[in-house]
């Protein structure tokens, strides 16, 4: 077995020639089990169900006249796919299609869905359009407490406390999730929203924990998943959901979540800064 990181050979941070054709090998799979691995997840055994939803909001090809159309989409790339797509090869294969003809929109939509679909190893949905925004965020927002935070990277899932005498059903939020991409170094910030059931997390520990990813280097699908995971061993939740809303870049925003299973699947919806 050869330890390639799974930074190898992808576009993000040399020189990419603008495409100038639709061009599906543009699409840079990652297999998922290179970051799981270093979590400790089984990948036969997942412990968790999910998804990762792209919005796209810059997209369009030329009609068979010429004519150019525009759209929005909407990507669902399931949990338990064996790739997760890069976000650089993704933004230039959708300017792929920019110079190209196509006979119709479902003609665009389908042939994105193929794509996509192999990239992963696993059936993508592609549907036009964005989910609406959230009106104010789910639950009780954790950035008001009051603390003396010290720690910023590598996650401490130490941090981690909860009251196994109060058993408590609740939504969680915070929008100070930042981590930072593994190759550029460039920050990537996020809304996270916890959902849980089991003994009460500790809020203050909590907000510590995921301040402590603040000078981490990894992708936002295995950060979500490390969130997950941590919660799991460490809080011993009965059921729980965690979602990461990541703001825009390069005309994308990803959004992963992770659940155990049986977990109601979260509304889609877009945050004010997304």
């Amino acid at each position: 077995m050869t330890n390639t990181p799974p930074s190898a050979g992808l576009p993000l941070g040399r020189h990419v020639d603008y495409p100038r054709l639709y061009d599906a090998g543009l699409l840079f799979p990652i297999a998922r089990s290179l970051g799981r691995r270093e979590i400790g997840i089984d990948e036969a055994a997942l412990p968790f169900v999910g998804i990762d939803r792209w919005h796209a909001y810059e997209l369009s090809w030329l009609d068979a006249r010429g004519k150019p159309r525009m759209a929005t989409a909407t990507f669902e790339v399931p949990a338990d796919s064996p790739f997760l797509i890069e976000s650089k090869s993704l933004k230039l294969y959708l300017n792929s299609f920019n110079a190209t003809r196509l006979d119709d929109d479902e003609t665009v939509r389908t042939r994105i869905a193929t794509d996509l679909s192999a990239a992963a190893g696993a059936p993508v949905g592609v549907a036009f359009g964005l989910p609406p925004m959230t009106v104010e965020g789910e639950g009780e927002c954790l950035d008001a407490l009051d603390i003396d935070i010290e720690h910023y990277g590598p996650p401490r899932a130490e941090l981690l406390s909860a009251d196994v005498g109060r058993i408590v059903d609740e939504v969680l939020h915070s929008d100070l999730l930042k981590s930072n991409c593994p190759v550029t170094g460039q920050p990537d910030w996020a809304t996270v929203v916890i959902a849980y059931r089991g003994p009460k997390l500790d809020r203050a520990a909590l907000l510590r924990y995921l301040v402590s990813f603040r000078d981490h280097a990894e992708f936002h699908e295995q950060c979500v998943e490390r969130i997950f995971t941590d919660l799991l061993a460490h809080a011993a939740p009965q059921s729980l959901s965690v979602e990461a809303r990541y703001t825009r870049r390069g005309g994308l925003d990803i959004n992963p979540w992770r659940a155990t299973p049986g977990h109601d699947r979260p509304t889609a919806t877009r945050d004010t800064r997304q």
